[in-house]
């Protein structure tokens, strides 16, 4: 017998149909009661006693609304076993009555319950009315969906609370927009565009891996976000095709990934003799291909993590090969030198490789050409070429000024001899005659 409606909702009306009887609750078909109830527990993954709770408490409240009135204190008593009901009112014992519905003092507390004091609780029986069943099936009908879904509520919320992160197999159930509805057991998830691969399309009845990256709870009830862009699902996949991963043997230092088109991640080996990159690749590509196929080909590059930061970065930065790393601990910033020829590759398409590379170090990267560096020391060369000639030149001039003034301070000095030379041959000429 189902007591589920084609929602998937507890069936309220089916639940009570065994209570419509002229009779009243007494003669109501307890044992199909009771399995509606075990049939419900099942369905929505809750316990038989929270259902049980959920029934007692719509019941004391149609009973109160129809039979009592809103002060009393109502409490309804269904036996697990044999499905029989006892109805009671509760009264507190005080010492001053205040609300003589709820309340009663000590002595007379004593005519219900021997030895009752102040801030005890006792009850009395109450009978059933004759109609109660009818009457609890439309009353509680509501009431009794309501709480079952709160029930439901936080054993959804229990159970995925501390989840977060994890992966799960969900099949998309609706489209709402540009929001996917994924059906992942339980309960359904949500998948915002921010958890969407770019350039995927999403169908109804599509089946994919996503990761939990957020249950919170909200006025509508538990609400799940899913994600296929989280770098997560990159460490999840690897977990589920390398078994070394499982085992502890290779483990994932850093992820950096632009979900949809390349992934880094850096991978460590903590035992001897395990090449951690061959682990995550597999034999002829196959284990990394695996995750490749989930993603819709997304690239991904598995390299070393390596403790000296200077070959974590050279690593960072394949497929391009490094020729030189200079490095500031202190700033964690690095200039990477590369053939030039290998300078677009290090870069990558729209800077890619670098940007990836800079996420998976936390390292702020700045990529050189090698033949930019012998050109830089180059044009320093000729710069000092030029400054030596130019203070050449200078010295020079300097020189021939310096002679220039030098001849004519001994051109006095030379007329002088010559004009004493030729008085002397004329005194000599004189002297002939």
């Amino acid at each position: 017998m189902i007591y589920l409606n084609e929602s998937g909702e507890p069936n309220a009306s089916s639940l009570f149909s065994s209570l419509n009887t002229k009779e009243g609750i007494n003669l109501m078909d307890q044992t199909k009661f009771m399995q509606a109830i075990s049939q419900i527990a099942e369905e929505k993954s809750l316990t038989k006693d929270k259902i049980l709770e959920t029934v007692e408490q719509a019941l004391a409240a149609a009973y109160r609304k129809d039979y009592g009135n809103k002060e009393q204190v109502i409490r309804v008593d269904m036996d697990e076993v044999t499905g029989a009901m006892d109805i009671f009112q509760v009264f507190e014992v005080v010492e001053e009555i205040e609300n003589p519905e709820a309340q009663k003092t000590e002595d007379e507390a004593h005519d219900i319950k021997k030895g009752a004091k102040v801030g005890d609780l006792v009850e009395i029986s109450l009978p059933q009315p004759q109609g109660f069943g009818r009457i609890a099936a439309q009353t509680a009908k509501q009431v009794i969906i309501q709480r079952i879904r709160e029930a439901e509520r936080d054993v959804i919320m229990t159970e995925f609370a501390g989840k977060e992160s994890e992966l799960v197999n969900g099949v998309v159930q609706r489209i709402e927009g540009r929001n996917i509805i994924v059906d992942i057991g339980k309960a359904n998830g949500i998948m915002f565009p921010s958890g969407q691969i770019e350039g995927e399309r999403y169908r109804v009845g599509q089946r994919m891996k996503v990761v939990i990256e957020k249950v919170e709870q909200t006025s509508r009830g538990p609400q799940i976000m899913l994600s296929r862009t989280h770098s997560d699902l990159i460490l999840r996949l690897f977990e589920l095709e390398v078994p070394e991963i499982g085992a502890g043997t290779v483990e994932i230092k850093s992820i950096a990934r632009e979900a949809g088109s390349r992934t880094k991640i850096a991978v460590f080996s903590t035992k001897e003799g395990v090449d951690p990159v061959g682990s995550c690749v597999g034999q002829r590509g196959t284990r990394v291909q695996a995750v490749i196929a989930e993603l819709t080909n997304e690239k991904i590059d598995c390299v070393l993590w390596d403790e000296d930061p200077v070959n974590y970065l050279v690593n960072a930065l394949s497929p391009a090969k490094v020729t030189k790393v200079g490095t500031n601990e202190k700033e964690r910033k690095a200039q990477i030198f590369v053939p030039e020829d290998q300078l677009s590759l290090a870069i990558g398409k729209n800077g890619q490789n670098v940007r990836l590379a800079v996420k998976l170090t936390g390292w702020d990267i700045d990529v050189v050409a090698e033949e930019e560096k012998k050109e830089n020391k180059s044009k320093k060369d000729e710069n000092k070429e030029e400054k030596l000639v130019k203070e050449d030149k200078k010295d020079g001039k300097k020189e021939k000024v310096e002679k220039e003034k030098k001849d004519n301070k001994d051109q006095p000095k030379t007329e002088e001899a010559t004009k004493g030379k030729a008085e002397e041959k004329k005194e000599e000429v004189k002297k002939e005659d």
